[in-house]
């Protein structure tokens, strides 16, 4: 039967991953993965045999096309990527819309993204939030960070880090030194932290200590 499984992988820790997800990745007839060799070694450690083929930002949409073909043949198919859930700041929204549009069956299994964690854990409120991801690099960036200076629901970030000074600098010129922020870094990872307090204070913090790993900033809403 022809469907598009979007399947969560774990962001750190393998234990992490469903026995959903691993039924799924056993039984369709292809998975699209955003880097083969990272997806390789999950695959091997849960014994998955299944083919697999190459499925990122640089060729997903000259892909789109080809993958509705095979679903149309009646093929299933599994996207994966690297870490996290597929579409969620990494490829995934142009197959699901292509397969909409063509009337082909989608089905996302829940599971494991980095942002939630970070956000239930931060301490700040989240009744209400709004998920900005990566922020521009360059052009578009001082016009983001103005118009979410005036937001009041609790925002969420993804960030390198080697850009989280730069980008807790941003946050104490637009958003204000006080304004509460909570940095989570290596989720469910040995090393993993949670770092709250004023933009200033998280600031002077990884200053001292220049952060590794992967990194989700959780800023308060303007009162």
């Amino acid at each position: 039967m022809s469907k598009l499984f979007l399947v969560p992988t774990p962001i750190g820790n393998l234990k992490d991953m469903t026995f959903r997800a691993v039924d799924v990745l056993n039984d369709v007839d292809l998975i699209l993965a955003e880097d083969t060799r990272t997806s390789g070694k999950l695959l091997k450690h849960f014994e998955i045999k299944t083919p697999m083929q190459s499925h990122h930002m640089h060729n997903e949409h000259k892909m789109v096309d080809h993958v509705i073909q095979k679903l149309k043949s009646g093929q299933s198919i599994a996207l994966i990527s690297d870490a996290g859930t597929p579409a969620i700041s990494d490829p995934g929204f142009l197959l699901t819309r292509a397969c909409v549009e063509n009337q082909i069956e989608v089905d996302c299994l829940p599971g494991a993204t980095a942002f939630v964690p970070a956000l239930v854990n931060s301490g700040l409120p989240n009744d209400k939030f709004v998920f900005e991801g990566f922020l521009p690099v360059k052009k578009g960036r001082q016009t983001r960070l103005k118009l979410l200076s005036e937001e009041t629901r609790t925002m969420i970030f993804y960030e390198s880090p080697h850009k989280l000074i730069k980008t807790l600098s941003n946050f104490c010129e637009y958003f204000g030194e006080d304004r509460p922020v909570s940095v989570s870094r290596e989720l469910t990872k040995l090393y993993e932290e949670t770092i709250r307090g004023t933009a200033t204070e998280v600031l002077a913090h990884y200053t001292n200590k220049p952060p590794k790993g992967e990194i989700v900033i959780i800023v308060g809403g303007r009162k």
